[in-house]
């Protein structure tokens, strides 16, 4: 009996020495930032639930202070920080001001302590937020995460912040330590750690490790900027082919040079911020799925416009490619105006839905965002369907008998007009995708299509007329260009030098990629 006494007095007294204490709170929310800061991490080493709340009061601004003393205030209501009871609060108190290195301390402590949650993604968060963490006076609970932390992952990234804070440690030995662990680090944070650590190392031995943890470091750096590179590439050359696509039929197959095409974007993009807008509206539990439905709409949004153009203009001016080049470009003109008086002159925003929110982290500085990879895996889709629509269907062997022997086409029984249509609505339906696809990635506006319109046309002229293949080839191939040359000489100088380079392959090879094969190509 006098055992089971005495424990529960050594438990109840460890409790409360643990537990915040006024005098603790009092510290951390009054005083010169620096003894503040000495207070908060005191109060760390030993940190409970009414800590953490009061830690986190102080980030939200819910601390008042009145004759030496904090109180935390919620709905108007005082209540003391260490016990919780509600308290009347003095007229004279004051707000606590937080500076912003306060602030960072705070915001440190906090993730200091969502090292031990349950949830691996706030461990996850915390983990990021320490990153940069040098302060020596978290090291012992670092140390207690890593001794807790059930997940290889997660417990590999605890100890690159080790490595962080001991490489500002007094001891050599420590300093050594954390640069050998920080060359496995591919953190672009690290680095500037070790830039840091370097100028004022005094400690020779120390110093030739830390350069070569340094030399390391930028190594892995370079790679994953080089992959970067590559798929940023990947993803504008997605973009570009699903621009290019329409143009293949429009342009390629009919000879139309359609200066509208980008208008026809344009009209894709609006559609899905329509839709996006009737499911906030109507269906705000489905919004998620809000594109699904716009994919459809934008693409039929795009077609009947385009058919209605093939039909009241384009089709009076086949063989006479100048002239639909003025015609086209008029038009153009009138539907960006018509999108201004109906939707105004400002660009609108178009959200992504959740499920492509985020990105895959590959390296410490290389994260692939979810949109960019599921517009590459759209455009290869949209790729896919023309290629079958086109090679393997009947609407594909009409229009490819149109588009290369009219009169032939036409004795055989073919309603050459109505495959005009038809061709001339599905280039600018998939025009549509393309600017669905487009509105994911940044604003639509009234001058949506301006940007890509050239582009697009250099992709099916470098490819190749009339060729698909050409087209994947010459957009993926310009889109890992120009990023690879925006690299190391801006985004101006990538456009001209990628334009330089068009024409130097064209003169040599005027007919692109792939010549097109047949009687009328040898002509």
């Amino acid at each position: 009996m006098f055992i089971r006494a005495l424990f529960l007095f050594i438990l109840v007294f460890s409790a409360s020495a643990h537990a915040l204490t006024p005098a603790q709170a009092n510290a951390m929310a009054s005083g010169e930032t620096d003894a503040r800061i000495e207070a908060l991490n005191k109060a760390l080493a030993a940190a409970d639930d009414k800590t953490a709340a009061f830690i986190q009061a102080l980030i939200d601004d819910e601390v008042k202070v009145a004759g030496g003393k904090a109180f935390v205030v919620k709905n108007d209501k005082a209540s003391d920080p260490a016990t919780g009871a509600e308290i009347a609060l003095p007229a004279d108190a004051e707000d606590v001001i937080n500076n912003n290195r306060m602030r960072s301390e705070l915001d440190n402590a906090m993730a200091s302590l969502r090292l031990f949650s349950k949830d691996e993604k706030q461990r996850a968060e915390a983990i990021k937020t320490l990153r940069n963490e040098t302060d020596d006076s978290r090291l012992p609970i670092i140390e207690k995460a890593i001794a807790s932390e059930t997940s290889a992952a997660l417990k590999e990234q605890l100890a690159m912040v080790r490595a962080s804070v001991l490489l500002n440690s007094a001891d050599k030995t420590k300093r050594l330590e954390a640069a050998r662990l920080l060359g496995q680090s591919n953190n672009p944070n690290t680095k500037t750690l070790l830039i840091e650590r370097i100028r004022i190392e005094s400690e020779a031995d120390v110093k030739s490790t830390l350069q070569a943890t340094l030399r390391t470091v930028e190594s892995s750096l370079a790679w994953g900027d080089k992959l970067g590179a590559i798929f940023s590439g990947i993803s504008l050359g997605s973009i570009l082919l699903l621009v290019a696509l329409g143009l293949a039929i429009t342009y390629g197959l009919m000879g139309v040079i359609n200066m509208a095409h980008g208008e026809l974007m344009m009209i894709g993009a609006y559609a899905t911020y329509v839709v996006q807008g009737i499911f906030q509206k109507y269906l705000p539990g489905a919004f998620d799925w809000y594109l699904i439905a716009a994919i459809p709409v934008s693409f039929a949004a795009a077609a009947l416009m385009g058919a209605a153009l093939e039909r009241s203009v384009i089709r009076f001016l086949y063989g006479r490619p100048l002239e639909t080049l003025l015609a086209t470009w008029g038009i153009s003109l009138m539907l960006q105006q018509l999108v201004r008086s109906i939707f105004g002159a400002q660009n609108v925003g178009v959200e992504n839905p959740s499920w492509m929110s985020g990105g895959v982290v590959v390296m410490g500085n290389l994260q692939l965002p979810w949109n960019r990879i599921l517009i590459i895996v759209f455009a290869f889709a949209v790729l896919g369907g023309m290629a079958f629509l086109i090679g393997k269907t009947r609407l594909g062997l009409f229009v490819r008998g149109v588009t290369q022997n009219r009169p032939i086409a036409s004795c055989m029984g073919v309603n050459t007009a109505r495959i005009d249509t038809y061709a001339f609505a599905l280039g600018s339906g998939i025009a549509g995708l393309a600017g669905c696809a487009l509105s994911q990635v940044g604003n639509v506006g009234p001058d949506l299509g301006q940007g890509y319109i050239v582009d697009a046309f250099m992709v099916v002229v470098l490819g190749g007329v009339g060729q698909l293949a050409g087209t994947v080839y010459a957009a993926l191939g310009l889109g890992v260009l120009n990023k690879f040359i925006e690299g190391w000489a801006g985004a101006v100088l990538a456009k001209i030098a990628v334009l330089v380079l068009i024409i130097i392959f064209i003169q040599k090879r005027p007919q692109g990629i792939f010549a097109m094969k047949g009687r009328s190509a040898e002509a």
